[in-house]
């Protein structure tokens, strides 16, 4: 059975290539019916922190990963790791330094190793100085602690990024000095900016945290960061989970590095608002309108959907959705400026402002196409296009030159805050 494992350290919080690797690995088992294993890395006492793991796994989560069993600790199993260590050193594989113990490299030898995605690598011992299994304060070194771990939770396959290919020489020799096989390898590139740099924070965020709070749907950004080295086709560009695990296949990953783009996340992000219905978007968005202190008092979920279902199809994220609606929920907006000078220093609009107005407010049955009526009607009285009293309303009522069909907008505001708005600034 396929076993695979994703190994994070709780000594920060969890970055986008840790999430890829997390997802490939968490793709790789289910695709293959195998198990997906955590392993917590948190033998560094000093730096690891219980919030950090609990964000991490909150993540991995938000990312819809699920894991098989209960995560394993390293800062639990140092007694093993010493155990371990005092077989290879009783075989004289090993020797003491201080309270260190050091395995001894065998040099003059050359490592092959069949790469899964990269092909064959190989390796000269005579490169590698002998290995630290425990260190002086008696923890365990980085590789020695894996190899343990590794080979006692049965893991068949290792895939993680390319800054750990050098790791893996060091990993096969701990193997074979317990007589053991080692499990087979995969390095992905790493990814990088759009400029071809490696991932920072001038590229946008590099925490799963930061887009969850800047309103990326959990899809999304999965989806983007599968696409980062496999890509099953342009018509599968906009994949769900299930739709991944279905299709993947580990021997299409690819071994050129990756760029993240932000720009295309976005479109991808859009792309899964639009696709989600209506409903399981209203929660996502009262969190963003809480986030922002939007009082929503009076507003009911089911005005607050007709809404969401108005903007969805404009948002790029969720977070955008507030300042794109915020003349719905209070009165003293911001209008923008270039909107003021193209249409409220025109005496015409004025005048047509309070002509809407007072024909709207006699309208019965306040609803999009009974308003669309008054505007078409006013228009051809004055051989006006439409879009000449439309653009000026939009910004009399909203305080935006752009947003949701004006007619759709003015029914959810309702008739009195409409006929409200447009005397107020045509008094």
């Amino acid at each position: 059975m396929v076993t695979v494992r994703f190994a994070p350290s709780p000594t920060g919080y969890l970055h986008l290539g840790s999430a890829r690797t997390a997802l490939f690995n968490w793709l790789y088992a289910r695709h293959t019916g195998g198990r997906f294993l955590l392993r917590i890395e948190d033998t560094d006492m000093a730096r690891s922190e219980d919030r950090f793991l609990d964000e991490i796994l909150r993540d991995l989560r938000w990312l819809g990963m699920d894991w098989d069993g209960e995560p394993v600790f390293q800062s639990k199993r140092f007694a093993l790791y010493r155990e371990k260590a005092e077989e290879l050193l009783a075989s004289g594989k090993a020797y003491k330094e201080g309270e260190a113990v050091i395995y001894r490299m065998d040099k003059g030898r050359t490592i092959e190793v069949r790469d899964l995605i990269h092909g064959t690598i190989t390796f000269q011992t005579d490169e590698i100085k002998d290995q630290v299994m425990i260190k002086s304060d008696g923890s365990p070194s980085y590789n020695f602690a894996c190899v343990i771990d590794d080979a006692e939770l049965g893991i068949t396959h290792i895939l993680r990024g390319d800054d750990h290919i050098s790791n893996t020489p060091k990993q096969i020799l701990f193997y074979e000095a317990f007589g053991l096989t080692p499990p087979q390898f995969g390095h992905m590139p790493l990814i990088l900016g759009p400029d071809g740099a490696k991932l920072s924070k001038r590229h946008g965020g590099v925490a799963v945290e930061e887009y969850r709070r800047e309103g990326f749907l959990p899809e999304a950004l999965m989806n983007h960061l599968i696409l980062l080295g496999w890509f099953p086709g342009e018509e599968h560009e906009i994949l769900t989970c299930e739709e991944a695990v279905k299709l993947f296949d580990i021997s299409d990953m690819s071994a050129v590095q990756a760029k993240f783009d932000i720009q295309k996340l976005r479109w991808m992000n859009a792309e899964h608002i639009m696709r989600k219905k209506t409903e399981d978007l209203l929660p996502l968005i009262k969190d963003q309108l809480a986030a922002a202190k939007v009082n929503l008092s009076g507003v009911s979920d089911d005005h607050l959907a007709r809404l969401v279902g108005l903007y969805k199809i404009r948002l790029k994220t969720l977070r955008e959705f507030v300042p794109m609606t915020d003349c719905f929920f209070v009165d003293d907006f911001a209008i923008e400026e270039e909107g003021r000078k193209k249409y409220l220093d025109r005496p015409e609009n004025m005048e047509n402002f309070r002509l809407l107005a007072g024909r709207l407010e006699k309208l019965g049955e306040f609803n999009h196409a009974n308003i669309e009526a008054i505007f078409r009607e006013l228009a051809e009285e004055k051989s006006l296009k439409a879009a000449q009293l439309i653009h000026p309303a939009r910004l009399a009522v909203s305080g935006k030159t752009s947003g949701a069909g004006l007619f759709e907008m003015m029914e959810l505001l309702g008739k009195e805050k409409v006929v409200k708005r447009l005397r107020g600034i045509a008094p």
